[in-house]
């Protein structure tokens, strides 16, 4: 072999065995907001348990030629794109999560004080702002309404909702909900601190009542019963999240109680951040329908945020025992983040 045709074959290599030359700028910024998640989680730790993957899948997945999210000559799924389907599409990773933090939730305040209700539901504004707008920019019914639900950065329910209604999306939602989720820390206290004195901030609310083990177990019961009977579509999230919370409160499965909430969630949240942070392919998210779904689901969440609290401001003005206006932020679907910074903020 001579020497032009050794170094023929060994360009040959280089260009189809290797990623070098197929990086182009588009990966290079993927790889800068992938390394940015790892930064906030690891620098500043903002929800580690969640940007680190997340950012960790999109840094791996947008290295050219890498097998991770595509199907091989034999048609076979590569190992990134495993987890996403079997986890995601089909929609096994959110009701296992919702399992986990259905063993996590204590129903006691909301049982003692069944008013916080309307706080959740003033917390829901930006859902139905987001679904008019993106509406308005194209979107179908069906996308509009995938892409609302991403304003209570809930991902689980984002995740299950879209890949029933609009799966040509799952990825781009369900980046943007868990992104939401993540970054709620960095969203939500500008808008607490602009809508509220130092002096509600401060307010401590009074007490409640004691709630008993027998009411504890009856309300997952009941509640599953109502929305089985009213909603079937969404038993498969809703079920196993008050299956966990009825094993939570029952006492007597304590070990299967403390793993739902323990390993399993553990294990489900690598392969979930990863497996989604996988889908951040530059040649996908690059485009506009990606781009404009994270604008309006940022913006969407805010109002979330200002309709939770503002609520709460609204339901003081005829409440003799008055609520601290924080508790409103916490009613978006950010569990437990929002809870979280709803509690360090004030």
């Amino acid at each position: 072999m001579s020497w032009e045709n050794l170094y023929d074959t060994l360009l040959n290599i280089l260009y189809t065995q290797t990623g070098l030359f197929s990086l182009n700028y588009k990966i290079a910024i993927m790889w800068g907001i992938g390394l940015f998640f790892v930064y906030l989680a690891v620098a500043k730790k903002y929800e580690p348990l969640l940007l680190l993957p997340i950012g960790f899948g999109i840094f791996l997945v947008n290295f050219p030629l890498t097998p991770l999210m595509g199907v091989d000559e034999n048609g076979k799924r590569e190992l990134l794109n495993i987890l996403f389907h079997y986890g995601v599409e089909w929609e096994v990773i959110p009701c296992l999560i919702f399992l986990g933090l259905g063993a996590m939730t204590d129903f006691g305040p909301f049982i003692a004080n069944p008013k916080t209700l309307i706080i959740g539901a003033g917390a829901q504004l930006g859902v139905f702002v987001t679904f008019l707008g993106v509406l308005a920019f194209g979107f179908s019914l069906k996308e509009a309404a995938s892409v609302g639900i991403i304003c209570g950065a809930d991902g689980p329910t984002t995740i299950y909702l879209t890949a029933k209604v609009a799966p040509h999306l799952l990825g781009a939602n369900a980046l943007a909900a868990y992104t939401y989720m993540a970054m709620v820390p960095v969203i939500q206290p500008p808008i607490m601190k602009a809508l509220t004195t130092s002096r509600e901030r401060k307010m401590v609310m009074k007490q409640l009542r004691p709630v008993s083990r027998r009411e504890k177990l009856i309300f997952p019961l009941l509640v599953i019963s109502v929305i089985a009977l009213l909603i079937p579509a969404v038993v498969p999230l809703m079920g196993m999240f008050m299956l966990g919370n009825f094993m939570k409160e029952s006492g007597v499965v304590d070990r299967l109680s403390k793993s739902a909430q323990g390993s399993l969630m553990n294990i489900i949240t690598i392969f979930l951040g990863v497996s989604v942070g996988a889908t951040m392919q530059a040649e996908k998210f690059l485009t506009a329908k990606p781009l404009l779904i994270f604008g309006f689901g940022i913006v969407g969440f805010a109002i979330s945020t200002m309709g939770g609290i503002l609520t709460v401001k609204f339901m003081n003005l005829f409440l003799k025992n008055k609520m601290n206006p924080l508790i409103g932020s916490a009613g978006v679907s950010a569990v437990p983040m929002a809870a979280r910074v709803s509690q360090v903020v004030g």
